[in-house]
């Protein structure tokens, strides 16, 4: 298939019409079934004269500047299939020429042969008919059902769609966008079929020319249903996607940067090498920029650069206030940043911007936001963009004021970050200091989720983040732990167990602050709260809860509160469970350090196993 694209189309319907002219030779030649061989003929005429006037068509299509690019894979399948139903015909011809008796006893030839050989070269010539009514369309969608499709009518309606797309005027490559999303939705298959049959670089064309809001909505519509699978995105990287995503991103009405927003998450959900040309193209800045419109963020940081870290906190603090005039302040500077910052174009759109409708502004953000989500995903580059760009202060604001999936989608991308800061000792330095206004915000909005809301979607991944900062924290921040101890006593299980399992990170080996933190947990009553949430779940499912138990028995055995919750006892008991061989290593390792403080324990057995 690539040596066959490689080919020029002309040099592709040549050969068919070469095979065709040997045909008149041949039946010009033949002495047996003259009638049948000149019905054969007509035939071959027919398509013939269609080869020609096709070439001559794309001819003139390819070498002038001013028309469209011609939608060459249809012509390529239906001139191969014609050259192999020519072949059979010059084969049967031939076979009707005076030879010796030998030949003719071998090569017998039938009407059956002449009846198959027909209906073939018909079939070529509905292929030529249909192949034709497109270009003679004027880029009009033509539905018609060419023998070609017959057994795949989706193929047909894929070929016509794209060439509509590629060669039409605006509305009909509209209206091919539309229709090629309709596709698109129905099941995967169509979109493999769309993806082969050259689908994806007139979207990409349609979608950042810019001619027109609602051709670029039609395009990023198909794109974005297209985009949901690891190989159909890398199409699209290949055709040089990111850029022109960026580019429309960047200088769009709002209704196109929503769409443009929701292709980028999808990109990036599916394809971490699109994630990797995204951040290339440095999208954070405008996803950022986007999500904090409307907000005092930029005004913050970009427009009060020269003014102490306290100015910044006092506003920041006067203004989540809600006082009218704060806010006035805000909208009123962030709406300049914007238009300043955004593309050279920017103010173009302004009064639409403040006219659009809020539900519409809404969206935008929602997108936005998803998309920093799936960039910062498993990126540490993205992660520490998006902490270069300050749009963590942004998503805290956002975490704080907003409810939904704005503040769930701003809340995963903040746990992203940290996981990615906790596995890159660079970036949980740089962003998460424990001075800065950035960071104790995020740490602000994640504990008040933790300790107020009562929704485990918004819960656990907060939780999960103040985890994963574990190692940021000095001695003194008790504050973190106070809020995950209480949380082992959640009537939901997973919200306990992600509890503990964040816990386990401040008492982890790997804190340098271990000790202190395992001594804190336990002066927040989290030995009881931990024994409880062991007994509570299945032997199986305990093994996070376990592992904390340990690390609290090693770096602070001499406590009372182990030895009145029989710990000693608990951890014997779960040695002689099935444990994965690391975590029965930190049992047994748990079981003789207390043995060092409470000997006297191995006489009071308990009956039970958490």
């Amino acid at each position: 298939m690539a040596l066959l694209e490689e080919k020029r189309v002309e040099e592709e319907l040549s050969y068919p019409i070469m095979v065709a002219e040997r045909v008149r030779s041949a039946v010009d030649e033949a002495d047996s079934f003259k009638a049948e061989c000149s019905e054969v003929w007509k035939q071959v005429d027919r398509l013939l004269q269609m080869l020609r006037t096709l070439v001559r068509f794309a001819t003139a299509t390819n070498t002038s500047a001013a028309s469209p690019p011609l939608y060459e894979r249809p012509i390529r399948r239906v001139a191969a299939e014609t050259a192999k139903n020519l072949d059979r015909a010059l084969a049967l011809v031939r076979k009707c020429k005076r030879r010796s008796i030998l030949h003719r006893v071998v090569s017998i030839v039938g009407a059956a042969d002449f009846r198959k050989v027909l209906g073939h070269l018909d079939a070529s010539v509905g292929d030529m008919k249909w192949l034709l009514s497109i270009f003679d369309a004027d880029g009009g969608i033509v539905l018609s059902l060419p023998p070609i499709a017959s057994n795949d009518p989706i193929l047909s309606w894929v070929w016509s769609f794209i060439a509509s797309l590629q060669m039409g005027q605006l509305n009909d490559r509209i209206e091919a966008a539309n229709q090629l999303t309709s596709l698109a939705q129905d099941n995967d298959r169509n979109k493999k079929i769309i993806v082969e049959e050259c689908g994806v670089p007139p979207l990409l064309k349609l979608f950042k020319e810019g001619t027109s809001p609602l051709a670029q909505i039609a395009a990023a519509g198909a794109l974005c249903h297209l985009a949901n699978d690891l190989d159909r995105v890398r199409v699209i990287v290949g055709e040089h996607g990111v850029p022109a995503v960026v580019q429309v991103l960047s200088d769009s009405p709002m209704r196109v940067q929503t769409l443009a927003a929701n292709l980028v998450a999808r990109m990036a959900k599916h394809d971490p090498v699109a994630q990797e040309d995204f951040a290339r193209e440095n999208v954070i800045r405008p996803l950022v920029t986007l999500l904090s419109f409307d907000t005092f963020v930029d005004d913050q940081w970009d427009h009060l650069g020269k003014q102490s870290i306290h100015s910044i906190v006092q506003i920041n603090k006067e203004l989540g206030k809600g006082s009218r005039g704060g806010r006035h302040f805000a909208n009123s500077y962030s709406n300049s940043y914007f238009f300043a910052e955004g593309s050279s174009r920017g103010g173009n759109h302004r009064k639409e911007r403040e006219n659009e409708d809020p539900e519409v502004k809404l969206q935008l953000k929602v997108s936005c936001a998803e998309a920093l989500w799936m960039l910062a995903r498993g990126s540490v580059t993205n992660s520490r963009k998006i902490t270069e760009t300050k749009g963590m202060l942004c998503l805290a604001k956002i975490v704080q004021n907003e409810q939904g999936e704005l503040q769930i989608n701003c809340l995963m991308t903040i746990m992203e970050v940290t996981v990615a800061a906790e596995s890159n000792a660079d970036l949980r330095r740089a962003a998460f200091k424990t001075n800065s206004p950035a960071a104790k915000t995020v740490v602000e909005q994640l504990l008040r989720i933790i300790k107020e809301v009562d929704n485990p979607a918004l819960q656990m991944p907060a939780m999960k983040s103040i985890g994963a900062l574990a190692r940021t924290f000095p001695a003194r921040e008790t504050r973190v732990i106070e809020p995950l101890v209480a949380q082992m006593s959640n009537r939901n299980a997973e919200v306990a167990d992600e509890a503990a399992l964040a816990l386990t990170k401040f008492a982890s080996p790997d804190n340098f602050l271990h000790v202190e933190h395992s001594k804190t947990i336990i002066e927040f009553n989290g030995i009881p709260a931990l024994m409880r949430l062991l007994r509570s779940n299945e032997v199986t499912q305990m093994h996070d809860g376990l592992t904390l138990l340990c690390y609290l028995a090693l770096h602070a055995g001499n406590s009372e509160s182990l030895e009145q919750a029989r710990v000693l006892t608990v951890l014997e008991g779960a040695d002689r469970t099935v444990l994965p061989q690391q975590l029965k290593e930190l049992v047994s390792r748990a079981i003789i350090h207390l043995n060092l403080y409470h000997a006297g324990m191995n006489s009071q057995r308990m009956s039970y196993l958490p």
